[in-house]
């Protein structure tokens, strides 16, 4: 593993963590050797999986679910309330 462990950081530096490894996703999709792109993936996962771990009952916006998704093909939004 890289890093420090998902479950030792506070709520705070997971959240900073996932948006530094989804800002990076891209380059390494498209840019790094296999073995980083293998690394990051691994790394996405674990914090990935901390966060749901953290926070099984995230709120999902309807547009982000398979129902709502056919929904947007008749016209309704994808976006989160508020956003």
């Amino acid at each position: 593993m890289t890093g420090v462990d998902p479950s030792r950081l506070d709520d705070q530096q997971l959240m900073r963590e996932l948006e530094t490894i989804h800002r990076t996703r891209h380059d390494t999709l498209l840019y790094a050797s296999n073995g980083a792109l293998r690394a990051h993936n691994d790394r996405m996962a674990e914090l990935e999986g901390e966060y749901l771990r953290r926070n099984p009952r995230r709120p999902v916006a309807p547009g982000r679910t398979r129902e709502g998704a056919r929904d947007r093909g008749q016209g309704t939004s994808a976006t989160a309330p508020g956003l």
